[in-house]
């Protein structure tokens, strides 16, 4: 008969994502998830097989947190225009507001871990498509609206934009003064218009 899991599965990925958030996944030690999960080691093993499967379990709850947030912030645009800007904002306030900026969970990832691992690099693919995706239906509708030039097609500008967030979150990590970060955002939006 198979054990049942006598813990919240949920808070268990939500400590672990913590700590491969906070030192990478080739730092965080077995030792390290237990301490943060409060799990032995074999019922980690015995629920997630691996320290490599709780990872990318840790990245898909990640990564879920974001859709929520982006519906949101899709919501209450007026235009698609606006909705790109949210998207900026929601990155600004973060890098600014957090104490203990650790930057995005799935940039460090990119950074640590893309192309050495290919469930990993499958994850940070299909990721990275369907946020280029929503920018290219953005930008699109954008264009369609007159809010964004034509100056470049959809795409070009889609990818620009997501290049564009990727390192806007990288730099905030280190860069913490508002104004330049602004800038960052201001000029990125005003290719745009």
């Amino acid at each position: 008969m198979p054990k049942v899991e006598t813990f919240d599965k949920q808070l268990v990925i939500n400590k672990a994502t913590d700590i491969f958030h906070l030192k990478g996944y080739n730092a965080t030690s077995m030792q390290d998830l237990v301490d943060a999960t409060g799990l032995n080691r074999s019922s980690i093993y015995n629920s997630f097989e691996s320290k490599h499967n709780l990872f990318l379990e840790c990245l898909s709850a990640y990564q879920n947190k974001y859709r929520i947030k982006m519906s949101d912030i899709l919501l209450k645009a007026a235009n698609p225009l606006e909705a790109i800007e949210y998207l900026f904002n929601l990155y600004f306030n973060e890098a600014t507001i957090e104490k203990d900026n650790r930057g995005c969970f799935i940039i460090n990832c990119k950074s640590e871990m893309a192309n050495k691992d290919k469930a990993i690099t499958t994850f940070l693919t299909k990721n990275t498509n369907q946020m280029i995706s929503l920018l290219e239906d953005l930008v699109l509708k954008g264009q369609q609206q007159n809010l964004v030039n034509t100056n470049k097609n959809y795409k070009d500008y889609a990818i620009y934009l997501y290049a564009a967030i990727s390192g806007f979150r990288s730099t905030s990590i280190i860069v913490s003064n508002r104004v330049k970060l602004q800038a960052i955002i201001d000029s990125t939006l005003q290719t745009l218009k």
